[in-house]
């Protein structure tokens, strides 16, 4: 993992997230549309509207609004098509950027992406010019002081976990995606639930960043966060104090 901790890059999320909760209900909810549009309505039959949902509730959307969302997405109510789509470029200093979206209108969305690299010293690459130097994983943290490490990895390693590392007060496990939900039931069945449990993009390189160059890619990325239609961003920068 070249050094990279996801689980930074999780708390960062989750400061943005305590500033701007109204924008994180809308994108979480736009997350179980699109989850329960095409895997349908019941988390029992569908890892990525668990997911979803589990995600909302980190940001204290409430049960009412996920409901609405679920609805909307398996058509009992109308609601919106959203599309999934992904951008890529450079920020200041070579720094790999990804902006995964869920939009109702691609041609509102691409021309802001654009400008919003352009006005933070990056530029906005074709699809794949960036993603060939990171690999999609599921990542699950769980805090330290709650398992030793021997009995957590005889949990994850059984259920589908890659590796297991520590990261800060946190134990951060990684995997292939399609075994994230397996891991995460095999926490909870071991009454170790996960703080946090998603898919990110994972760096096979790092490029080291401060001062302005710094700087400039917190606002890039800051900015990616702020759009409506940008529902998480990921970098390779690692940040030098």
């Amino acid at each position: 993992m070249a050094g990279h901790s996801a689980w930074k890059n999780m708390k960062h999320r989750k400061a943005a997230v305590d500033k701007k909760r109204g924008k994180m209900w809308s994108k979480a909810s736009r997350a179980i549309i699109v989850a329960a549009r095409l895997g349908g309505g019941d988390v029992r039959f569908n890892s990525s509207l668990r997911m979803a949902i589990d995600e909302a509730k980190s940001v204290n959307m409430p049960r009412e609004t996920i409901e609405k969302a679920v609805k909307k997405g398996s058509g009992e109510i109308d609601g919106e098509n959203f599309q999934a789509i992904r951008y890529e470029g450079y920020g200041a200093g070579g720094v790999a950027i990804i902006a995964e979206c869920l939009t109702s209108n691609v041609n509102r969305t691409a021309p802001d992406i654009r400008m919003i690299f352009d006005k933070n010293g990056g530029n906005l690459g074709v699809l794949g010019s960036v993603s060939y130097n990171l690999h999609h994983a599921g990542v699950l943290v769980i805090e330290r002081t709650r398992i030793e490490e021997d009995r957590l990895m005889e949990i994850v390693l059984e259920a589908g976990a890659d590796d297991v590392s520590a990261e800060e007060e946190m134990w951060q496990i990684t995997c292939a995606p399609a075994a994230l939900a397996a891991i995460r039931d095999a926490l909870e069945a071991a009454q170790m639930p996960a703080a946090e449990a998603q898919i990110m993009w994972i760096p096979s390189t790092t490029v080291e960043v401060e001062g302005e160059h710094s700087a400039q890619i917190v606002r890039l990325i800051d900015a990616l966060e702020e759009h409506d239609d940008v529902q998480k961003v990921f970098s390779n920068a690692i940040f030098i104090d």
